[in-house]
């Protein structure tokens, strides 16, 4: 799993490429997300496009980080979901509580709507 960082305005998007599986990934994700929230940068935006398999374990963490950011007033907001990762989230009934987003665009602009 390769994360990269980049910031428009109070915003952090991570660019996720590689598996995201609780052997590959997952462990790398929640450190870097805890030290967004530790800097107090909590809108945070994840591009899944670069994700080709994300393993229920993985769903769990990604649950547990928009636990996080709620927790610390922000928002953690999903772009580029791949079919197969909109199915998991789907049966899993978790498609509820993300903000999904087909562009970085609308992701972006969803903060200032609700800003």
């Amino acid at each position: 799993m390769q994360i990269t960082e980049r910031r428009t305005q109070d915003v952090v998007v991570l660019d996720l490429k590689g598996r995201l599986t609780v052997d590959d990934g997952a462990q790398l994700l929640r450190d870097k997300f805890n030290s967004l929230i530790a800097t107090d940068r909590a809108k945070v935006v994840l591009n899944l496009a670069g994700v080709p398999h994300v393993d229920s374990g993985s769903l769990g963490e990604l649950v547990s980080l928009l636990v996080a950011a709620r927790q610390a007033k922000g928002s953690l907001k999903l772009f580029g979901v791949t079919r197969r990762v909109v199915e998991l989230l789907t049966i899993t009934k978790l498609i509820t509580e993300f903000d999904t987003f087909d562009t970085e665009r609308e992701a972006l602009e969803s903060f200032m709507v609700t800003a």
